[in-house]
């Protein structure tokens, strides 16, 4: 394995395709552990509070995790660049891990909030790790569909969540929920370390500390007001009143500290982007719609229809099914013609249709007819979803790419947060005075009664009545008080402006996996890569064999891939050995030798004992090959060339390295890889 510090350049290790099948499988399990913890507890928390009590802070359950969630992401794909991405996924594992464990045997709600908290963290840190460590591994030949894939791992699994966390506490319990991490954990940890290379950063990043102190800060001083007010507390208590100040001081702090610091979260300069600054309030309220949905849907089902936790799992499905068929629809188009404007728009009015159309279900709605509503929610988030990363990342310069993406994500993480919490307020506020009236009708029925849906069912039907039409106003009240904020969506998307599609964007959108925005890397060269990698996904046949055809190359791909190996070990390590190329491979020496020998019988490497080096006429074609590459990439990457000379310079030179290592990776590797 290869390790890389901050003396040599970082340079992606060699791998076979055995062994990139088990990273992936690795990296595979961690997004699989993050993603599915977002929402598996949704179907769960009705039987969670009939269990521990403290309905008020229901909402608290799924909000812990995604606030911790969205700070992990940023702090941790730091500590990835500073220890090295193996060790910090391992760590983030180790936490989570820790979580889970502590979220089983919690037996209070404040202790499951914290130990929900603490999942956050480590899965925040799992996510942003694989996306960075599919960077490490995979040849960039490779990469996009290995993206792909991940990036859908990650959105089947958070729509799924309801399902299989209903099954859980069904059929053992909703601990189960939580302990079923840990041997599923405990394999990833042992296939991390027998499997993931050691790769750190050549540069030691700059961590801004401050300003991801301020804005956790900030942010949970915000939906801890908006969670309390007029439940724990009145809305004019100095706690919610005090609270609110808080935020307010503390983002604006933040706001402040961003513009100053180095290398910053959140660069305040993205925002005199229109395209980002729209894309980010849409991003903002499309989670803010489709997690608190999924968090209280499972609720309605299971008090209003009288539905097991596992059958409101899957009565949630019209709305996931609506959702995945419109982003991948608005996907297959919009990278066909390159418009898409108008699907945030057409998403966010259908989206609010939806959530009307939800606020009229009642005991008496039928089955098909609330499942045509949930379908209709769906289809309008999956249609506002889809475009929002690739817009900012068609519009933004180049050393701004990975900022803007981390951000339209860390905006969407957010909305989710403070969507479940608002969720939440609505629904614990109208939910006390309607029992109230519903005990009234139906004296002599006992609180935990009410608290509890198996409980609910097993009362006579015209006791059970009153308290099951008081959850179901509670819940119609709670989507019809969030048409606003979808009706808002819709406002704000008329101002995104529409600007021609990149080839590079364009090769990114066709990908599910992107309409989720898992959490990225905010790394400027990462995101290049990555875009690099969809549009050699996209382009028809071996790109670096039609090149050599296009340049009049004399060599095959054997003798590129050859040439590469040696140019690579030259700049890298000012050395050539043929026992460390076939190391690298796996290889013995013997196999190696004669395409070696090929190419110096060709007059392009002189191999003396055991040391290779290139010929001025070797040199030549490395120069001519990496000039094809570079005009392809230039070619492929229009509009990205900034106007500063500095951000110009940085972008040559991030070219450059990306082109002599798509030199240095042979067709023949492109023909192992794993389909």
């Amino acid at each position: 394995m290869t390790t890389v510090t901050e003396d040599s350049p970082a340079a992606p290790p060699v791998l076979e395709r055995r062994q990139i099948n088990l990273v992936f499988t690795t990296i595979v399990l961690g997004m699989l552990l993050a993603a599915l913890d977002q929402t598996i507890v949704s179907t769960a928390l009705p039987t969670i509070v009939a269990d521990l009590g403290g309905g008020g802070h229901m909402a608290w359950v799924v909000t812990a995790y995604l606030l911790a969630e969205t700070v992990a992401t940023v702090l941790v794909g730091k500590f990835g660049d500073l220890f090295g991405r193996k060790v910090v996924f391992q760590l983030s594992a180790l936490v989570f891990v820790a979580g889970s464990v502590l979220a089983g045997a919690a037996n209070s709600m404040l202790l499951l909030i914290v130990a929900r908290a603490i999942q956050g963290i480590g899965g925040g840190g799992l996510m942003v790790t694989a996306m960075a460590l599919i960077a490490d591994v995979i040849p960039l030949r490779q990469r996009g569909k290995y993206q792909g894939a991940l990036g859908a791992v990650f959105g089947v699994t958070t729509v799924v969540g309801p399902t299989l966390g209903g099954l859980f506490t069904d059929h053992a319990s909703w601990r189960w929920c939580f302990y079923v991490n840990v041997p599923v954990a405990a394999v990833m940890l042992v296939m991390a370390a027998r499997t993931l290379p050691v790769v750190r950063a050549a540069v030691r990043p700059v961590i801004d500390y401050l300003g991801i102190v301020l804005v956790a800060l900030g942010s949970s001083a915000l939906v801890l007001a908006l969670e309390w007010g007029g439940n724990q507390y009145a809305w004019g208590s100095a706690v919610v009143i005090g609270l609110f100040a808080a935020a307010v001081l503390l983002l604006t702090a933040f706001v402040l500290v961003e513009q100053r610091a180095k290398e910053p979260m959140l660069p305040m300069r993205l925002f005199r982007n229109p395209v980002f600054t729209v894309c980010s309030a849409l991003s903002f309220i499309v989670g803010f719609a489709m997690l608190g949905a999924l968090t209280y849907l499972p609720t309605y089902l299971q008090f209003v229809n009288g539905n097991s936790a596992t059958l409101s799992g899957v009565r949630t499905l019209p709305m996931i099914v609506g959702l995945l068929g419109t982003s991948i629809l608005s996907g297959a188009v919009i990278s066909r013609t390159g418009r898409y404007r108008y699907f945030p728009v057409a998403g966010c009015a259908v989206m609010a249709l939806g959530l009307y159309l939800m606020s009229t279900m009642g005991p008496g709605t039928g089955v098909w007819l609330e499942s045509l509503y949930m379908f209709v929610l769906g289809l309008g988030i999956g249609l506002a979803m889809q475009v929002l990363t690739i817009a900012v990342q068609n519009t933004v310069a180049y050393h701004e790419l990975g900022a803007a993406t981390s951000g339209v994500t860390f905006f969407r993480t957010l909305g989710s947060s403070f969507g479940t919490a608002i969720f939440g307020t609505l629904y614990s506020n109208e939910l006390r005075p309607n029992l109230a009236k519903a005990f009234a009708a139906s004296p002599g029925v006992p609180p935990a009664a009410a608290q509890d849906p198996k409980s609910l069912r097993a009362l006579p039907d015209a006791v059970a009545a009153p308290i099951v039409q008081a959850y179901a106003d509670t819940i119609n009240y709670v989507f019809r008080w969030v048409v606003p904020v979808a009706a808002a969506g819709f406002v704000i998307a008329w101002f995104l402006k529409e600007v021609p599609l990149r080839d590079s964007a364009r090769a990114g959108v066709a990908d599910m996996g992107e309409g989720f925005s898992a959490p990225d890397s905010p790394d400027a060269d990462q995101q290049l890569e990555r875009a690099v990698a969809g549009v050699i996904r996209r382009s028809p046949g071996p790109v670096g064999l039609r090149l050599i055809h296009e340049t009049g190359s004399p060599i095959d791909p054997a003798d590129a891939w050859a040439l590469g190996q040696i140019h690579w070990r030259e700049r890298l390590r000012g050395r050539a050995r043929l026992s460390e190329v076939a190391a690298a491979h796996r290889m013995p020496p013997e196999v190696l030798a004669p395409a070696f020998a090929r190419t110096t019988d060709g007059g392009y490497a002189r191999l003396d004992g055991d040391h290779l080096t290139l010929t001025p006429a070797g040199q030549a074609e490395i120069d001519r090959l990496s000039a094809a590459w570079r005009a392809w990439l230039n070619e492929h990457l229009e509009d990205w060339n900034a106007a500063d000379p500095a951000h110009q310079a940085r972008l040559d030179r991030a070219l450059d390295r990306i082109a002599t290592r798509l030199l240095e990776e042979s067709e023949k590797a492109e023909d192992r890889a794993p389909t």
